[in-house]
């Protein structure tokens, strides 16, 4: 286990578990963006972590950014203004472009700048209990960590309705709206995370990360574009001893070891 500022960070069988722990609602301040850039980088490029796990620490997932942050928005030039906003985008870009597959451990308050950063998540895991809302219109700002982590997963009519109203909605809505994955009663909630996770401990690691690339940049490409894409990062694998080892276990019909080379 590793603890940092805002974040601890656990690595059990290629599982690594980030969990936000500020305060009892989990706001996020800009130290604990930028521990989430410099973890994301760590995570990244350890060969020991498969999956990810995001969680926030006790009841709450995440009530958003710092309110005092937002505060001083009319405190600044527009210059710092746009400054400080490409810095706070970057933290969640960073994560969010981590290769490995992503899994958001939702409960509770999932809320502004926490919710986008659920958004950036590969997978949701939502618990019956959640709460969510992206109040920034009641503050007088709209969304300033990527309306798009919205959109390209709810279309633009739901977008309209939850940013533009900034109203509480529950974890139904979210599943009708692609904003989560699976909802889950709170007594299964850890347990079916940790088995969700554990599906990627019985895939080759390389062979998926090449698969989230070729699903995150082929949507933003023409069909050819794409094509070629899969051919080129698909090239890297050959040889590679997964790759032989998920063709023989296929044909033996055995369950395949992966190594991750």
């Amino acid at each position: 286990m590793k603890t940092y500022h805002s974040w601890k960070l656990d690595i059990e069988d290629r599982i690594a578990t980030l969990t936000l722990q500020t305060n009892d609602l989990n706001v996020m301040d800009m130290p604990s963006l930028f521990e989430l850039k410099e973890i994301s980088n760590e995570l990244n490029s350890n060969d020991d972590v498969w999956v990810i796990i995001l969680q926030g620490n006790g009841k709450h997932f995440s009530s958003g950014v710092n309110f005092d942050i937002l505060k001083k928005i009319n405190e600044i030039s527009k210059d710092e203004f746009k400054n400080n906003m490409r810095e706070m985008q970057s933290c969640f870009t960073s994560f969010e472009t981590i290769s490995k597959p992503t899994i958001a451990k939702i409960q509770g308050f999932c809320m502004g700048g926490g919710f986008m950063l659920s958004q950036c998540c590969d997978f949701r895991i939502a618990s019956e209990k959640t709460i969510f809302s992206i109040p920034l219109v009641k503050l007088g700002l709209t969304v300033l960590m990527g309306t798009n982590r919205i959109t390209r997963n709810a279309g633009i009519g739901p977008t309209n309705e939850l940013v533009m109203l900034g109203e509480k909605f529950n974890p139904e809505k979210a599943l009708q709206y692609n904003l989560i994955t699976k909802i889950v009663s709170p007594e299964n909630f850890d347990d079916a995370t940790k088995q969700f996770a554990k599906k990627f401990l019985q895939l080759p690691p390389k062979t998926i990360s090449i698969t989230k690339e070729i699903i995150r940049r082929g949507d933003k490409i023409p069909l050819e574009e794409s094509l070629e894409l899969e051919i080129e990062l698909q090239s890297s694998l050959l040889g590679s001893s997964d790759l032989l080892e998920a063709m023989d276990s296929f044909v033996s019909q055995r369950k395949p070891k992966f190594t991750g080379n």
